[in-house]
This record gives C-alpha cells, sequence and structure tokens, in this order.
C-alpha cells in the first residue's frame, strides 16, 4: 500500500468488505486494544474479515492482535470490530494506521469507541482502573492526514477541540453507574514505542499534564474526526508507568492485567450500546 490515504483505495476496501457483509449507516466502529481482542466475542452473528485480504490494508503483526475486522451486533446495534490494531512500532505509516477508520466511515460508522491498554502516570490510578480519555497529546512525530489532500474524504483543516466527544463520555459514565463500575478521568499521551519510556519521560509527561501513556489510538482518533465520527476513547489501565514504582516492565504483565480486566470493559461496552 502507498503511504498515503486515497478515496479510490477506501471505496476499493470498503466494496470488498461489502461482498463479506452487509454494514448499515449509523454503525459502531470499535478498536480493541492490547489484550483486549476477547471482548470481540461478546460480538452476536459475526463475520471475520482478516486486515490482509483487505484491498489496501496490511496485517497486523503485534502479539496478542488477531488482525481482524468482526461484523455483527452487541445489543441490537451493528458494530465494526477491529480485533486488534496497527501500531506505528511495527513500522507501519500513520496513513496504514488510519486506513481501517477511513474505511469504517465510509462503511457507514458515525461512531467510534477506540480501547487501549496503557501504563498509569497519575498516581492514584490502579492496575485495572479504566480511563475514559478527555483529551489526548500527540508525541508520535506525524499526523495521519499530513499527506496529499484528499477532499472527499475529509476536509484539510479540522477541529480537534473536542476530540473526544463529551456527550459519549456522558453516556459512558451513565453506563458505567448502571453496572458499579468505577471509572477514572484523564489525559493519554502516545509515544512510538516500542520501548517503554523511561522514568525520566514519565516524570516529564506527568508535568505535561498525561494520565496515562500508550503506543496508540491517537492516529484512530485524529481520522475519526476527519471523517466526521464521533468518539468515545477507554484506557485500561495495565501497569504503573515507568519509575512509579521502583520495578521493571514487561509486556506479559500488560497482557495479564488486560484479560484480567476485560470482563469489566465487557461489562461497561455492553451497557454503553444499549444506552
Amino acid at each position: 500500500m502507498e503511504h498515503v490515504i486515497t478515496k479510490t483505495h477506501v471505496d476499493e476496501a470498503a466494496a470488498y468488505v461489502r461482498t463479506r457483509a452487509s454494514v448499515e449507516e449509523g454503525a459502531l466502529a470499535l478498536v480493541l486494544g492490547s489484550g483486549l481482542g476477547g471482548l470481540a466475542a461478546a460480538i452476536e452473528d459475526g463475520v471475520c474479515i482478516d486486515y490482509a485480504d483487505v484491498p489496501h490494508m496490511v496485517p497486523s503483526t503485534a502479539p496478542d492482535h488477531a488482525g481482524r475486522f468482526v461484523i455483527g451486533t452487541i445489543a441490537g446495534r451493528q458494530v465494526i470490530c477491529m480485533q486488534g490494531r496497527l501500531h506505528a512500532y511495527e513500522g507501519n505509516s500513520p496513513q496504514q494506521i488510519a486506513f481501517p477508520i477511513c474505511l469504517m466511515g465510509a462503511l457507514g460508522a458515525t461512531e467510534l469507541v477506540v480501547t487501549n491498554a496503557a501504563g498509569g502516570i497519575n498516581v492514584a490510578f490502579g492496575v485495572g482502573d479504566l480511563m475514559l480519555i478527555e483529551d489526548h497529546i500527540n508525541l508520535l512525530g506525524a499526523n495521519p492526514l499530513a499527506a496529499p489532500d484528499e477532499p472527499e474524504l475529509f476536509p484539510r483543516f479540522f477541529d480537534m477541540t473536542q476530540a473526544y466527544s463529551p456527550a459519549l463520555r456522558t453516556r459512558a459514565r451513565e453506563a458505567a453507574a448502571s453496572c458499579g463500575i468505577e471509572l477514572r478521568e484523564g489525559v493519554y499521551i502516545a509515544t512510538l514505542g516500542p520501548s517503554f519510556e523511561t522514568p525520566a519521560e514519565i516524570r516529564a509527561f506527568r508535568t505535561l499534564g498525561a494520565d496515562a501513556v500508550g503506543m496508540s489510538t491517537v492516529f484512530e482518533v485524529t481520522a475519526a474526526r476527519a471523517m466526521g465520527m464521533e468518539v468515545l476513547g477507554i484506557s485500561m489501565i495495565s501497569n504503573p508507568a515507568a519509575g512509579v514504582f521502583d520495578e521493571p516492565l514487561s509486556i506479559d504483565d500488560v497482557y495479564i492485567a488486560a484479560r484480567q480486566a476485560t470482563h469489566k470493559l465487557e461489562e461497561l461496552l455492553l451497557a454503553y450500546v444499549a444506552e
């Protein structure tokens, strides 16, 4: 795939997906982060489509990411789910990472729920906590739409003042309250990876106002907002960030924590969709 997003490529990818599954206008797009792919089991009558089969998409190579779309329903609403995402640390360009979001928007998704596993910078956060993302800080060093203009897909300049919808956050709070789930709230900061951050970097990020750190999400949210989609972001705190405690970080710990918190996130998402 060329490292640009074009309407022609998006249309070709959408045409292929429609040969495998019917997608309605107003569908919910869902991105499942590290260790959270098991949530796809909540999708009823799911049709699975590998990323590698979709024109102009690249496969996912990240551990614990299935690398496929699952299209079905949750609580009666149609869902287009990314079971596993694409990351810059895999060698993917920002445009390759944003492409599936543009595809889901072209298929009819009007709302995006993006999830991730993140390190807790805020010392009040514990492993397994769920954090509503209020805003983000992009330290990935790029923007996925810094490319030749494609006005039929999205505007050149667009507002990011409310990248994460206040209305959807209110719905999420109501859903959490109905389930008895405590939600944290804060700012997510994205770094390139694949190495974890240093304690000095975490101290700097805390000074910048970040509450959680990860290696994803920002490119996807940027593309979704350009496509006119409303966005809800949820981070699952999988580990204390570097330097919060005097312990080394392990990716295995991230996956273990994510799997343990999956039931709580699944309960929240089911209640959120049912709202």
